[in-house]
């Protein structure tokens, strides 16, 4: 006997019947059904037309799922666009009783303005006194800057004569330096020759006075 899952599928392409519906019999009841309707003709118009209405069922299935989907879908946008509609309302609401506090500040604030502004008529009378007190002390300090300008250039004056002084110094503990390596190289060469000599003790004395020459 041929495996149930065959003959399932001899059933689904000769005649129309899915897996679905065969998936409840045994493979002995699958058989049977298939030599049922290879022998009876009437049998088989029977399960053609059986078939042919649950293709047609599943067709209006799948089309009232789509407008169903489509409905609810449809009806979700609506409920979205409600509640940006009442989101939008109670904003405005919101915005009105704002707006009405600010009126009121606005009305506050400005009497402050106007009493702010007499104290500032005020403020303006004792600043212009205060003005007149700073530019007699700014000229009394720009005379005593001119003062302090002259003092600044004879100090520049000393400042790039001692620059000067100290460049030539620096040059001269170069040369210096210079002098002292000469003087060191010579050494060392003379000592270098004074120790090619066997006595020990004159060795170690010249040993002693290079190590204190190179400091």
């Amino acid at each position: 006997m041929p495996a149930k899952s065959e003959l399932q599928t001899i059933l689904k392409e000769q005649y129309g019947i899915n897996k679905n519906i065969s998936q409840a019999l045994t493979a002995k009841d699958c058989e049977e059904l298939l030599f049922l309707l290879q022998d009876n003709p009437l049998t088989r118009k029977l399960v053609d037309s059986y078939a042919a209405t649950n293709a047609r069922l599943g067709n209006n299935n799948r089309q009232f799922g789509q407008q169903r989907y489509q409905a609810e879908r449809k009806l979700g946008n609506l409920k979205q666009d409600y509640e940006k509609l009442e989101g939008a309302i109670a904003d405005l609401e919101t915005k009105n009783v704002q707006l009405e506090q600010t009126n009121t500040q606005l009305e506050q604030t400005n009497t402050e303005l106007e009493q702010v502004n007499t104290e500032l008529s005020q403020r303006k009378q004792f600043l212009a006194q205060e003005k007149a007190t700073l530019e007699s002390e700014i000229q009394t300090l720009a005379n005593y800057n001119k003062g302090l300008k002259s003092k600044v250039q004879g100090l520049t004056a000393d400042k790039a004569e001692l620059t000067e002084a100290n460049k030539e110094l620096k040059q001269d503990n170069k040369d210096l330096k210079n002098i002292v390596d000469q003087i060191r190289l010579r050494l060392a060469k003379d000592m270098n020759e004074l120790l090619q000599y066997e006595d020990s003790q004159i060795r170690r004395a010249m040993i002693r006075l290079f190590r204190w020459t190179l400091g």
